[in-house]
């Protein structure tokens, strides 16, 4: 299941001939005090706006970080102009887009990706009340000033300002349009964005379900007039590539304990013996039931390695009779483990070719939850093993692994 959370990008200049680039970096390590929280963590520290006033922000989820691409007006605004596109606008991707992330072993899987905010540095060449006659923001533009977010986009409530200068930000819903204001006076040439802020909003993948390891992926946004980020024609941008870098670092935990003296395991009648040895009765089966303590927060499979092998099985081995028996093997997984058919394990059996234990999968994070191997002679070679008169002893090791490289 995707989880969804915000933040916003810095992406540093970097000349006029090369993409602006920015490595965005999350992780995900298992918290056993939240085990349902399956989610990567922003590791992205904010700047800019949100920054300044993260009251604006943290309602929300968002983090500001500056893009360092300056805008710079190539004509005036001309007052109450028609065209949206010759006065202070913003389009940018706020619709989802796929990324994908690939792990080193070829592992893949996807990323989404939308735009989620916009914020403009701007400066203009005169004072905003040589610019409107002794007005002020709220008079320049229509609908007031730029706190005021024009629709679809939608104010936060906040904004700084200076005779010269306004700093303000506008969250963009998913899908919206462009958002554009209309300016009433005249704004003369070399009206500039001195940077801009911008969201984005992801959808991560269920870490439970990817290797542990580093992913990577690229996605690249054309920047000017009808591109990805659209400031209108008016506006022209010093750089028009802005390629992100998605680093999703996975950190998993797979680990078995068990309890002290479970690594010897005594296989008995069920009743114990006393049936087989006051009154000669056989019994049906010889087994044993062994709890273990398991923590994963990601996929695994299983398998196991014999001393003494029967087919597909384990077996257990009377030195002096030179006879051996096979052992099955089951293994009972804690709830919240499904297998690849997305069913509880209960009683599998474990072969040593691991077919049927191939994935296992927890659908949250699992810190020592117990589960139950169980071991097994049958009926049939119980009476095999059992002679009126002869002692008999059997043994062998029998190795379970619990291991974490799916393929």
């Amino acid at each position: 299941m995707c989880r969804s959370w915000r933040v916003l990008l810095l992406a540093l200049a970097v000349g006029t001939a090369s993409a602006e680039v920015h490595n965005i970096e999350a992780t995900f390590v298992p918290d056993f005090a939240n085990p349902q929280k399956n989610q990567f963590k922003n590791q992205t520290p904010s700047e800019g706006f949100c920054l300044q006033v993260p009251q604006a922000c943290e309602p929300s989820g968002l983090f500001s970080l500056i893009a360092r691409i300056p805008f710079t007006a190539i004509a005036p605004i001309r007052a109450n102009h028609t065209d949206p596109r010759q006065g202070g606008m913003a389009q940018v991707p706020s619709h989802w887009r796929d990324v994908q992330i690939t792990h080193a072993s070829g592992d893949t899987s996807l990323v989404q990706v939308r735009i989620a905010g916009i914020g403009h540095e701007a400066a203009f060449p005169l004072s905003v009340e040589e610019m409107t006659g002794g007005g002020n923001w709220e008079s320049l533009w229509e609908g007031g000033g730029w706190i005021n977010a024009p629709a679809p986009c939608l104010g936060v409530g906040w904004a700084s300002a200076g005779h010269h200068g306004y700093n303000s930000f506008w969250r963009v819903p998913e899908g919206a349009g462009i958002c554009a204001k209309k300016a009433r006076f005249e704004i003369p040439l070399a009206m500039r964005y001195q940077y801009f802020v911008y969201a984005y909003e992801l959808r991560t993948p269920d870490p439970l379900k990817m290797i542990a390891g580093d992913y990577t992926g690229t996605l690249t946004y054309t920047v000017g007039p009808g591109q990805d980020f659209d400031m209108g024609d008016v506006l022209i941008p010093s750089d028009s590539l802005l390629t992100l870098n998605f680093l999703l670092r996975v950190t998993h935990t797979l680990k078995v304990d068990i309890p002290p003296g479970g690594n010897r395991v005594v296989l008995e009648p069920l009743g114990g013996w006393q049936s087989w040895l006051s009154q000669g009765r056989k019994p049906t089966r010889l087994m044993r039931d062994q709890t273990f303590l398991l923590s994963a927060s990601s996929r695994f499979k299983m398998n196991m390695q014999c001393q003494y092998s029967i087919g597909n099985d384990c077996g257990l081995w009377d030195s002096r009779a030179d006879h051996v028996v096979p052992l099955e093997v089951r293994v009972t997984l804690p709830p919240g483990i499904v297998d690849a058919a997305e069913q509880p394990v209960n009683r599998r059996r474990l072969l040593s070719d691991g077919s049927g234990t191939e994935l296992f999968q927890p659908g949250f994070y699992l810190d020592r939850k117990p589960g139950t191997l169980h071991f097994e002679v049958a009926r049939d070679a119980v009476d095999d093993m059992l002679v009126p008169g002869v002692a008999r002893s059997y043994s062998g090791n029998v190795t379970v692994i619990w291991d974490s490289e799916v393929g």
